[in-house]
């Protein structure tokens, strides 16, 4: 039986945690007051990145895909209501029929052909969008031949100029190539066959990523530099902002950071004079496989075509409504009728595991949120929810131990949330975000740093919070964190913090790396054997 003292140690640490979570759901639900941008007279934007794949198992790599004429009629509809042009990237899978779509809606498109490896798609993709330019003139404002080609590596720039030449042969359209700005300062010669030079500014995605703060500065410098290496008009094919996944060093994907990049960009774009098309107008679900979670979430519009924000007006980052509390209740009356089955029905102890059933069904609601978000593929989802039950098991478990001590289950769970974290520790190190985006590796090493790809792994700090803090800081206000004899424990924890370091050496300025090794040291402390555990 655990001495009342230590019961309400207990209970008062929830209770502060308690008002942490709250503390974070009214922050994260205020309205911001952010800049208004200044819109035109008709209140539409200059230009928009348009693809049809938002639904569910939609993407282009698979070839079957095809948008429906009803689809992208609707979607331009929608679309034409803020934006006075779409791009697109590609002609097949049924976005040939845009311009058409378009037409009749009085957009203008700025209309792409994908270039990738293969030459004969290749082919097929530039004489069709030759032809949808020449039979459309008055709608496809432009020609955009290849996109980021030269970032992919999967052409030479003498190919990429050949195809950029005899487009300026066979149409009155004016041509141009679409790349990040570090890769027009290589390949200078590029300027030779396009019209307007077409520039990505995406600050998110720097090698040196840029917090939201110096975002437009770095545009503005960015664009200065482009200004004084070439003569050719200037084109921004491709800025903005994601609204959810990884931070990158300083750079916080956000909806009120995507909210003030994009208005706040929109000014200086009107102060500059510069044309510009924003990334992009629907979330992409699929490029969650290429990008982890964030590269999911840079869409105006989420899946569901419901606009994130608006141009006007303050934007919150959160609309949470009665859920958290509703979550709460739930695990609130979970955990004392599991207490009560316990038998041990003082008032500290009612207290302390009620507001652990507060916080766990709370926290389980974030965690819900945080799964939908990050969780890509079937592995994925397996994993990450095998974590999130470890996590709630071990809560789950904390009334046994309050009514009968430590026991073998609470260990177990423990090594388990340990060996998680130390192999978590090791993905989000694993081609870390401070690789160049031009670095190349061989294909078989590189294949295999895909499969784990911490460049974009979040850090699952949803899952493993609460769990954590109970089994190390709470088991230790009340007095039954027991050391194991497990002697190894040492080995794999020195390991896992040095891991999590690096993570943090990384990204120094990273508030989730910081926090990330926090929740590292906690499993530590909480797993550290006593003086004497045999190896």
């Amino acid at each position: 039986m655990l001495k009342p003292a230590a019961l309400w140690r207990y209970s008062i640490f929830n209770m502060v945690l308690i008002v942490l979570l709250a503390g974070w759901f009214w922050q994260q639900n205020q309205p911001v007051s952010i800049p208004e941008a200044p819109l035109p007279a008709n209140g539409k934007l200059n230009c928009v990145s348009y693809a049809p794949y938002y639904g569910k198992g939609e993407t282009p790599f698979i070839a079957t895909t095809v948008a429906s004429k009803a689809r992208i009629d609707r979607d331009l509809q929608l679309l034409s209501q803020r934006f006075d042009c779409v791009r697109t990237y590609s002609v097949s899978q049924g976005l040939d029929y845009v311009p058409e779509a378009a037409s009749k809606l009085g957009l203008k498109v700025l209309l792409g052909a994908w270039i990738g490896y293969v030459k004969q798609e290749n082919d097929t993709e530039f004489n069709r969008a030759i032809d949808l330019a020449n039979q459309y003139p008055d709608t496809v404002k432009g020609l955009i031949i290849g996109n980021e080609v030269l970032l992919r590596k999967e052409q030479t720039e003498e190919v990429m100029l050949a195809y950029l030449q005899e487009a300026q042969k066979r149409t009155e359209v004016p041509v141009t190539y679409a790349d990040v700005w570090e890769f027009w300062l290589k390949h200078p010669r590029m300027e030779q066959g396009v019209d307007y030079i077409t520039v990505h500014v995406l600050p998110y995605w720097e090698d040196d990523p840029q917090d939201i703060d110096n975002a437009l500065h770095h545009a503005e410098e960015v664009m200065g530099t482009m200004a004084k290496t070439f003569t050719k008009p200037l084109f921004i094919g491709e800025t903005g902002w994601p609204s959810v996944g990884k931070h990158r060093n300083a750079s916080v994907p956000s909806l009120v950071n995507q909210a003030s990049y994009l208005r706040q960009f929109l000014v200086l774009a009107d102060q500059k004079g510069w044309h510009y098309n924003l990334i992009e107008a629907v979330d992409q679900p699929w490029k969650r496989d290429l990008e982890g979670t964030v590269g999911g979430f840079w869409g105006l519009y989420d899946t569901d075509l419901q606009p994130k924000f608006e141009f006007k007006g303050p934007v919150a980052e959160r609309n949470d409504g009665w859920m958290p509390l509703c979550w709460g209740f739930a695990g609130l009356v979970l955990f004392l009728a599991i207490t009560v089955g316990t038998r041990e029905r003082s008032l500290p102890a009612l207290i302390g595991m009620g507001s652990l059933g507060l916080l766990t069904g709370a926290t389980a609601y974030v965690q819900w949120g945080y799964l939908q978000a990050a969780c890509r593929d079937l592995t994925e989802w397996s994993v990450l929810i095998g974590i999130t039950l470890v996590g709630i098991v071990a809560l789950l478990n904390l009334p046994s131990i309050l009514a009968r001590g430590q026991n073998k289950l609470g260990h177990t769970l423990l090594f388990v949330l340990v060996m998680a974290g130390l192999i978590t520790s090791f993905l989000l190190i694993t081609k870390m975000s401070f690789i160049p985006r031009d670095f190349q590796l061989n294909p078989a090493v590189g294949h295999v740093l895909y499969l784990l790809d911490g460049r974009y792994r979040d850090f699952p700090l949803a899952l493993y919070a609460l769990p954590v803090l109970q089994y190390s800081i709470g088991l230790a206000l009340l007095g039954s964190l027991q050391r194991t004899s497990f002697g190894r424990y040492r080995k794999l924890n020195v390991f896992a913090v040095i891991l999590a370091l690096i993570s943090l050496i990384i990204e120094p300025l990273n508030t989730h790396a910081l926090l990330w090794l926090g929740l590292v040291l906690l499993l530590a402390f909480a797993s550290w054997p006593r003086k004497g555990a045999r190896n």
